[in-house]
């Protein structure tokens, strides 16, 4: 039998050798082939994002709209502003959702950061707040009037109130004006209490001048969740309604010399539900309408203008 040379066992090991190089290579490929698969993947199904107005200014609510580009990614994102507020965001179409960010005259203009977190990849975007010149206001209450701190029984029902975010949207196109008499104090305006500067406030609606038993209507349909009454301790905001529109906005009517619903109610655009006043600390007839949008007091009068549907 003939031996194997030395050579023979030699160059057995190199062959074998350079076959499990040629495999490593293969699986290195292979890997990363299928790694770039995955991203492309996660990449095509990260949320399509729009937000509207794309340059919001202090006061208003601009919306962020989400497409899942995932059929399986049922959850609602949720958008955060700056990593320091969250909102929730509600179906308004298939895999598709929306949000609602209210700012105000005491948020810094200039960038801000929306994240848009859930089962699909985190989308991050810059929005630029554009500032807002409000004008300043001196209100000179008497002594009896500036006494008057509230109570804390009002103060809790309305905080209370102002938190609600129901699921439902009941709201539909722009809003009504909740009174035909002329606008007194604009949203926005700052102002001196007899002669002191009130830091952190700004008016939180919008107020409308007119005789007591002007009919006060509601600027969209929602239901009654809230009816305070003077009686009973609202002794700062009068006789107060708010009425739920749905997804986190919200009108409060103050100061209203009568109130025709109760709490439960589900009313209509445009149908009466009070009539303006001067109760609670009020300077004269007039009707102040808030408009709050996730806990935010926003000015009406962009959503009277535009639909934010």
């Amino acid at each position: 039998m003939k031996r194997a040379s030395n050579a023979s066992f030699i160059t057995q090991p190199r062959r074998w050798l350079t076959l499990y190089w040629r495999y490593g290579l293969w699986l290195l490929f292979a890997s990363s082939l299928a790694l770039l698969i995955v991203l492309g993947h996660q990449a095509a199904q990260a949320y399509q994002v729009a937000i509207n107005p794309g340059d919001p200014e202090l006061g208003t609510t601009f919306s962020v709209v989400v497409q899942a580009e995932n059929a399986a990614a049922t959850e609602p994102p949720v958008i955060t502003l700056d990593d320091e507020r969250r909102f929730s965001s509600f179906a308004i179409g298939a895999n598709r959702y929306r949000a609602l960010i209210p700012t105000s005259p005491l948020d810094r203009p200039g960038e801000h950061i929306v994240r848009v977190i859930g089962q699909e990849p985190t989308r991050n975007l810059t929005v630029w707040l554009r500032n807002r010149s409000f004008p300043t206001q001196r209100i000179r209450l008497s002594a009896d009037r500036a006494g008057i701190e509230g109570t804390d029984y009002e103060f809790d029902r309305v905080d209370t109130f102002k938190q609600i975010s129901s699921p439902e949207k009941y709201w539909n196109g722009p809003l009504l004006r909740p009174s035909t008499g002329r606008v007194s104090t604009p949203y926005g305006v700052r102002r001196y209490y007899n002669g002191v500067f009130a830091e952190d406030y700004y008016h939180r609606g919008v107020d409308y001048a007119a005789p007591t038993g002007t009919p006060v209507v509601a600027p969209a349909a929602g239901q009654v969740r809230l009816v305070g009454r003077v009686s009973e301790g609202f002794e700062l905001h009068g006789n107060t309604i708010g009425i739920d529109h749905g997804q986190g906005v919200l009108s409060i009517f103050i100061h209203l010399s009568r109130i025709d619903v109760q709490e439960g109610d589900f009313v209509q655009a445009g149908q009466p539900v009070g009539a303006i006043g001067a109760t609670g600390v009020a300077t004269g007839p007039h009707l102040h309408w808030g408009l709050y949008v996730n806990g935010i007091a926003v000015d009406p009068e962009q959503w009277r203008s535009q639909s934010i549907d």
